[in-house]
């Protein structure tokens, strides 16, 4: 008698209508926040972005490949085109920091029972994102390093509230999810 072979399929074929949901929840959300919460919570200049933190956890929860990350932050970008700031710039800023988060997701970072992967990703893929938003400003602007330089601080304290941000909604939004 012949075996049976069973085919195992290791990677999904593209995103299902809920991971496709939560794209579109999620961004539509950070937008929200963005527009409404993110100018009352400000600490001297650093308030999280609820954009970047949006599709933070938009990879986290849905794991999608790289592409579909990299699509992620241009749709990320392409709603701050609607919001206060400067235009064009968030594009290329939230490309990057999604696929910094498309490519962080898959780095082992448990410590025993806890996994720091949400808040290690989330920080260097704010960094990323913010940094190259920066960069990219004072390059446009032809600013000196100085200028460049004082950014650095407000770039890092929002990666910390983002990171602490994604943190305690990770969890809960997973149960909910079901993943």
């Amino acid at each position: 008698m012949a075996e049976k072979r069973t085919v195992r399929v290791d990677e999904k074929k593209g995103l299902s209508i809920e991971d496709l949901i939560v794209v579109a929840v999620l961004l539509a959300a950070g937008a929200v926040l963005k527009l409404v919460v993110g100018s009352v919570i400000n600490f001297f200049g650093m308030k999280p972005n609820f954009i970047i933190a949006s599709y933070c956890l938009i990879i986290l929860l849905i794991r999608p490949k790289l592409y579909q990350s990299a699509i992620i932050g241009l749709l990320a970008g392409a709603i701050c085109q609607f919001l206060p700031g400067t235009p064009w710039l968030n594009l290329i800023s939230e490309l990057v920091g999604a696929v910094a988060m498309g490519l962080l997701i898959h780095v082992p970072m448990k410590f025993g029972k806890f996994d720091a992967n949400p808040m290690v990703s989330t920080f260097l893929s704010t960094v990323l994102s913010g940094g190259t938003y920066t960069v990219c400003l004072f390059a446009f602007i032809k600013a000196t390093t100085d200028g460049l330089i004082a950014y650095v601080p407000i770039v890092l304290c929002t990666a910390l509230i983002n990171m602490v941000l994604v943190q305690l909604l990770y969890l809960p939004l997973c149960k909910v999810l079901k993943k």
